[in-house]
């Protein structure tokens, strides 16, 4: 993905889609995707969104939701990703690392992650555009795999990291977490597929219902669908900030990453997330349609204030110790 100052220049000349954040719903080890059902789940993940959000999401959440962390009132989406966590390099402790708030978020924003949908990824299409067509109740989907090593990183177009001298100064992307201290944090993106079968709401990967037509990483001109996947929604897009920097003075010099995701591994290449559509009725289809204006849907999309947002909470269904140094990841026997 461009820095911000790049991006910045694209929304001054073209101006289409929507960016906002959510902030911080629940830290558990649940994931309604990959494991539906399951209480808890393999590992742990970081969620933003609607107070649906529990280990079995079937139907319509959107009509379901009763409030959401999300700055867009309407978007009672859910939307998670793995938790990083610090492994200390004498001892092999754990610590969760806290997620901060993004460059440019509304006032109030308590951690959590800034989404983007795009219909032409900052700018338009050299090719004709196919219209935006937006996901269905019950639609889901993920990106990237925990099990993805350096070869098949390559697949996984989208999907970065940033070694942040401040919020709005991110530096040179990488595909694999950084090689040494970040002033302001690490960046992580999650880039999502944008071209959709059609028909099916998930798959059995999660992923074969969509295909990703970007070659290159991050916010870039998208070619049209492809005949197997034709129907083209929007580019939905995590940005993540974590706050490293309380553990810079542990990381000594010529060191190796200390860092890795809540389902351990042993690089930052297996980082993915997790995406489950519901926003309310034609909310997000009325803000694709306003082609001329990006982040606020020109009006289309009912605001609400943050104070009123991080009131937004769900239960702890799992009850597990995830803050201090621990001796294992949650879910991990050793």
């Amino acid at each position: 993905m461009k820095s911000l100052s790049v991006a910045a220049a694209f929304v001054a000349s073209v101006q289409a889609g929507l960016r906002f954040g959510c902030s911080s719903l629940t830290i558990q080890r649940l994931d309604p995707v990959v494991q539906p059902g399951s209480d808890p789940s393999s590992h742990l993940h970081h969620i933003v969104g609607g107070n649906q959000f529990n280990a079995t999401m079937t139907g319509d959440v959107g009509a379901r939701g009763s409030c959401t962390t999300c700055q867009m009132a309407e978007d009672f989406s859910n939307y998670w990703t793995a938790v990083m966590y610090f492994k200390h390099p004498t001892n092999g402790s754990y610590h969760r690392v806290p997620v901060v708030n993004n460059a440019a978020l509304a006032s109030g924003t308590t951690g959590g992650i800034t989404v983007y949908y795009t219909p032409y990824d900052l700018s338009r299409d050299n090719l004709k555009q196919q219209p935006i067509t937006v996901f269905k109740p019950g639609f889901r989907m993920t990106v990237g795999s925990p099990t993805t090593n350096a070869t098949q990183a390559a697949k996984h177009i989208g999907l970065s990291y940033n070694c942040l001298t401040t919020l709005i100064n991110r530096g040179p992307e990488m595909r694999d977490f950084p090689t040494k201290p970040c002033p302001a944090g690490i960046f992580v993106t999650h880039h999502f597929p944008a071209c959709w079968d059609g028909k099916n709401l998930d798959s059995p990967d999660h992923q074969s219902h969509m295909y990703n037509t970007i070659t290159l990483d991050g916010f870039t001109n998208a070619p049209p669908c492809p005949s197997s996947h034709p129907v083209r929604v929007p580019q939905v897009t995590y940005e993540t900030v974590w706050d490293t920097t309380k553990f810079s003075s542990l990381w000594k010099s010529g060191d190796p990453n200390p860092f890795v995701w809540s389902f351990e591994g042993t690089s930052g290449y297996g980082t993915h997330a997790d995406y489950m559509f519901g926003w309310k009725g034609d909310a997000l289809q009325r803000a694709m349609n306003k082609s001329e204006c990006f982040y606020d849907g020109c009006g289309s999309i009912t605001k609400q204030d943050m104070s009123v947002a991080n009131k937004c909470t769900v239960k702890d269904m799992v009850g597990e110790n995830i803050d201090g140094w621990v001796s294992h990841l949650p879910g991990m026997s050793s």
